[in-house]
């Protein structure tokens, strides 16, 4: 069961957040209710805070109201909602609405925002379809507040995700598909596609082509870097490949599911710009990280052997690549070495580039 933070957590959370995206607030929000200032980190762990460099302002999304949210209109129908760490989007329609995913750090915060929205538009308020990007539970853990009677709608492998993972707070979609699906409710329609395994099996791109808008979760990372470990991908090749997949959508508005603000198309392009440095950084790394210093210090310990190799040609190719995005992406300095290494591992064992561990004797 996914567990909420308490009161008191959420309160620091809230606070925090709220201080932070005052610098960058939206001039088109559309419930700001005053920023608390900053809380310190070092203060409430009685640790200081690493040395990380400053999160760019163009990286930081509009500031959150009391409740710690802010809900945004996209266009005339479609809005979204964030709390600074995840994001959800929903269709208002003259038949209910329609929710694409329920992270359970917004949680009843989801309500609320849909609430605002519907009364103050005078559309009906009723969740009425519940669309799953994927399987994960932070991005679908609050489902079950939603109720029985709700469609949820996912792809196929999603279904067996969530039957094998029995997880009340993520009740299995009730309507499924294989590679195309298309929703209509109340005149207005979404185009649901799945194009083969990324950060999981099951993850889809949901397309509102009225709206000019395309959610794909955990796949672009609007103003940052992507998450450790490429968005810990389950299939790095299908990861990066999906991020082309996500650029040949006619789309002018991005919502990838995670931190403060929406994604540009300039966006994109800099996340891609940002994986091929890291692979050719890589690449290079591998040819020239010379291995015999380890076998010297650690043999016969074989794991000591790679975690020791593995780490310094990381190290090798993150360095560049951290110093380029420096202030151009928020946390190139915290996530680089991790994503380097995801892709360390995913062009020896997917493409077969072993290094000095290629020979055969």
């Amino acid at each position: 069961m996914t567990a909420l933070p308490d009161a008191s957590a959420a309160a620091s959370r809230r606070a925090f957040l709220a201080g932070a995206a005052a610098a960058a607030a939206a001039p088109t929000a559309l419930a700001v209710l005053g920023a608390a200032a900053p809380a310190s980190a070092s203060a409430a762990t009685g640790c200081p805070p690493p040395g990380y460099a400053p999160v760019p302002p163009s990286a930081l999304g509009p500031a959150l109201n009391a409740d710690g949210y802010f809900v945004g209109r996209i266009t005339d129908t479609l809005y979204w909602v964030t709390d600074s760490f995840y994001q959800a989007m929903f269709l208002t329609t003259r038949d209910g609405v329609v929710l694409i995913d329920a992270p359970p750090t917004i949680g009843h915060n989801l309500l609320r925002a849909i609430e605002a929205i519907t009364t103050a538009n005078g559309m009906p308020g009723t969740v009425t379809h519940l669309v799953y990007s994927h399987s994960h539970a932070d991005h679908i853990g609050a489902s079950s507040l939603f109720g029985p009677d709700v469609i949820r709608i996912g792809q196929a492998e999603n279904l067996r995700l969530l039957l094998r993972d029995d997880d009340p707070n993520r009740p299995p979609p009730t309507v499924t598909f294989e590679d195309r699906y298309v929703l209509e409710v109340g005149s207005e329609f979404l185009e649901l596609a799945y194009h083969g395994p990324n950060v999981t099996p099951d993850n889809i791109f949901i397309h509102a082509p009225a709206h000019q808008t395309l959610m794909v979760v955990d796949i672009l990372f609007p103003g940052w870097v992507p998450f450790k470990s490429l968005a810990i991908a389950q299939d790095i090749p299908g990861w990066i490949g999906a991020q082309q997949v996500a650029m040949s959508y006619p789309w002018t508005t991005l919502v990838g599911g995670h931190l403060g603000r929406l994604g540009t198309r300039a966006d994109g392009l800099t996340q891609i710009q940002y994986i091929a440095d890291l692979q050719a950084s890589t690449r290079a790394a591998i040819a020239s990280v010379d291995p015999t210093p380890f076998f010297q210090q650690y043999s016969p310990n074989a794991w000591a052997i790679f975690k020791a190799y593995l780490d310094a040609v990381s190290t090798q190719a993150a360095g560049p690549v951290t110093a380029k995005y420096t202030g151009v992406l928020a946390a190139a300095d915290v996530y680089t070495f991790l994503n380097a290494a995801a892709i360390l591992d995913s062009l020896r064992v997917d493409a077969g580039d072993l290094g000095p561990f290629s020979d055969h004797p």
